[in-house]
């Protein structure tokens, strides 16, 4: 419960603490400055997440950071488990990071400000126009150099099994000529939802693929590899569960 509070505290007050910023934030992307405002957005948000994770006493253990491009925005695609997969991911990201989430996230009260603020996009499942709209924006973004994260079940799921993925995400990397880096996330939702909403001090694994570039596979290769996802996220998984996790 004190961890809970801690956390609850922090939060609070850094963001009523950071309107003024902001409004700078928002200021340069009308300008036209759009990717100077989402990595100033994002340092911001990303500070404020190891903050919450020492509050919350999470440790962290990353596997295959070294397959993270360093000089260039990739799709990250993985399981979801949490709402930590995405304070988690933020802070071990090489380069400023948004997310593709679900539209209902724009009814949280000052959340949706920062997540709009570091370049999320939300995505309307039941409106195929807009959906598209979504990812062609996400495309673009990619372009500029914001790297996107994507969780294609869609929503958090805590079972052994994974949910069934939706693909049409992966289309960003593919005509953005971006990589995907897969992910493998195991434990996290032992910090939060796992414990009745009280934060508990939880070891997680955190593990990322090798990039692969689907632009740059043939079509046939191209589809294999999409449809090899989920079992190449669920081999990742199955290994963290044999070290005991």
């Amino acid at each position: 419960m004190i961890r809970l509070i801690f956390a609850l505290l922090y939060t609070i007050l850094s963001m009523v603490f950071s309107l003024p910023v902001h409004a700078y934030w928002k200021s340069l992307f009308n300008k036209g400055k759009e990717m100077e405002s989402w990595t100033k957005a994002w340092k911001y948000v990303r500070g404020f997440f190891k903050g919450l994770l020492f509050f919350a006493g999470t440790k962290i253990e990353v596997r295959g950071v070294d397959n993270i491009p360093k000089d260039e925005a990739v799709l990250y695609v993985g399981n979801h488990r949490s709402y930590f997969d995405i304070i988690i991911t933020q802070t071990l990201a090489k380069n400023p990071m948004a997310f593709v989430a679900k539209k209902e996230f724009l009814k949280y009260p000052l959340l949706h400000y920062y997540m709009t603020d570091i370049g999320c996009l939300y995505l309307d499942r039941e409106n195929p126009r807009q959906a598209m709209k979504t990812i062609n924006e996400g495309t673009r973004r990619l372009e500029e150099g914001l790297s996107m994260g994507l969780f294609p079940e869609g929503t958090r799921n805590h079972g052994k099994e994974l949910l069934p993925f939706k693909e049409g995400g992966y289309r960003m990397a593919e005509k953005s000529g971006r990589a995907i880096v897969l992910m493998a996330m195991t434990g996290i939702d032992d910090i939060f939802e796992n414990n009745h909403h009280l934060l508990k001090s939880r070891k997680v694994i955190v593990e990322f693929a090798p990039p692969v570039y689907p632009s740059k596979l043939e079509k046939a290769e191209r589809k294999e590899f999409y449809n090899s996802i989920p079992a190449r996220i669920t081999k990742m998984l199955e290994t963290h569960r044999k070290d005991g996790n």
